[in-house]
């Protein structure tokens, strides 16, 4: 027993707490990181939005977000519609197939059934 002990066996709990504890402390470090990277991020884009917004107040210009508002009012024309793509197109017409085929299988299935009902209705076994 003296040997497992010489090799590190006693000392599994030790080494789990402390790599338990450097771990914490690890994603603590990474997540105190993250936070100071937003913050500046956060800073330099208000920075930026004064400067935007100083060069509004010259130009007279306004903002687009006030100009996207305003679209979505009107009425949408169809002609201006966004465009399907090819896959787009092909999974309805998928869809809409599988619907018919969908469609024809129970057709056929209740016309099964009731063959089969009026066949065993007519035919006794013995």
């Amino acid at each position: 027993m003296d040997i497992l002990g010489a090799v590190g066996g006693d000392d599994d709990g030790d080494d789990k707490e402390k790599e338990e504890e450097a771990e914490r402390e690890r994603q603590e470090a990474i997540r105190e990181a993250e936070e100071r990277r937003k913050e500046k991020h956060r800073k330099m884009e208000e920075e930026r939005e004064k400067m935007r917004q100083e060069i509004r107040d010259k130009y007279n210009i306004k903002k687009k977000e006030e100009v996207q508002e305003q679209m979505p009012q009107e009425e949408p024309n169809p002609l201006m519609r966004k465009k399907k793509t090819p896959e787009e197109l092909a999974r309805e017409a998928e869809a809409e197939e599988e619907d018919e085929f969908t469609k024809l299988k129970n057709s056929i299935e209740t016309q099964v059934s009731e063959l089969k009902s009026t066949i065993e209705s007519k035919c006794v076994l013995q």
